[in-house]
């Protein structure tokens, strides 16, 4: 009774490892597979939660902060830990919705750190509770909360990048453009380094209400008002005729208006002796407005190795 019960344990046991080996190629070949995929395919990884600071009493007047992933060199020998470039990350949502929750996209905060940026993406108050005038001013003392924190958070107060969308687009572009709004808060151009609009189509505003689709005049009414004096105070294109940012990167779509007014900023601003450049990538109409927005990060996306390359220029990472 032995004998047989000792084949059977036996058989049992070359069974269960072949069984144990089989499972170990299976899950070789799946992480080959995986290591294959391209990060688009895989979609974008899971973000550390941010660090959440207040820079003003509302409520609205918050950010998240991701500080850079310090890499080391290839021999291992040492770590850069340099103060990081900054990018400040302005939502979009027509003025009156949005947040840095739902609207800064899910590549942005996992990317440009892993580039060696610190990042932070801002709420701010929103019309019509506030004004168009006030969230431009909210950019301005997110910076300033930021640049004070500088030591602590491990970054450059004199390397600031804003980049927005949307709404966001004209917001970085009004405060790179209209110095008013950083020395309210005690700041100049001078800790700014760049400004990247990401397929704005208010720059120029009285322009916009008269040209603009149909369907976003009542939103453009409600930001903007009707008066033509407050219009083009709030019109980075005709703001630019004065000393503005140091240098711009207008990233656009396929949308008519937005290519109309990103041209016409880019022109301002070169006008006034700005350095600015402006790449145009596919899409159009909503779809494509909310995808550049999306997939910016996402290493697949041409516009990535866009910004990844104007950063390093302009930023010295």
């Amino acid at each position: 009774m032995r004998r047989p019960l000792l084949i059977a344990a036996m058989a049992f046991g070359v069974w269960g490892l072949a069984t144990a080996e089989a499972q170990t190629f299976r899950e070789r070949i799946r992480a080959r597979v995986a290591e294959r995929l391209t990060a688009s395919e895989q979609g974008p990884p899971q973000a550390p939660a941010g660090q959440t600071i207040a820079y003003g009493r509302d409520p609205l007047q918050v950010l998240d902060f991701w500080p850079a992933v310090q890499k080391s060199s290839p021999t291992e020998k040492y770590r850069d830990v340099r103060p990081a470039p900054l990018i400040v990350y302005v939502h979009g949502g027509g003025w009156q919705r949005g947040s840095k929750d739902n609207a800064t996209g899910k590549w942005k905060p996992v990317h440009f750190p892993q580039q060696g940026y610190a990042f932070a993406s801002i709420n701010y108050r929103l019309v019509p509770a506030a004004r168009v005038e006030d969230q431009a001013a909210d950019v301005a003392l997110a910076v300033k909360a930021l640049v004070d924190r500088a030591a602590s958070l491990g970054i450059d107060p004199h390397r600031v990048v804003l980049m927005g969308h949307s709404a966001g687009a004209h917001l970085v572009a009004l405060v790179g453009t209209d110095e008013r709004y950083l020395k309210a808060a005690g700041l100049s151009f001078a800790e700014l380094v760049g400004v990247v609009p990401i397929d704005g189509a208010a720059y120029d505003v009285p322009a916009q209400m008269k040209d603009g689709p149909g369907i976003m005049q009542q939103t453009y009414q409600q930001a903007f008002g009707t008066d033509p004096t407050r219009q083009r105070l709030l019109s980075p294109t005709l703001q630019a005729a004065a000393r503005n940012a140091p240098t711009f990167l207008l990233l656009h779509v396929q949308r008519p208006d937005g290519v109309r007014q990103a041209k016409a900023l880019e022109a301002a601003l070169k006008a006034a002796g700005t350095a600015a450049e402006r790449r145009d990538f596919p899409g159009e109409g909503l779809q494509g407005h909310a995808k550049i927005n999306r997939s910016l990060g996402d290493p697949a996306y041409p516009a990535t190795a866009a910004v990844d390359a104007w950063l390093k220029r302009v930023a010295g990472r």
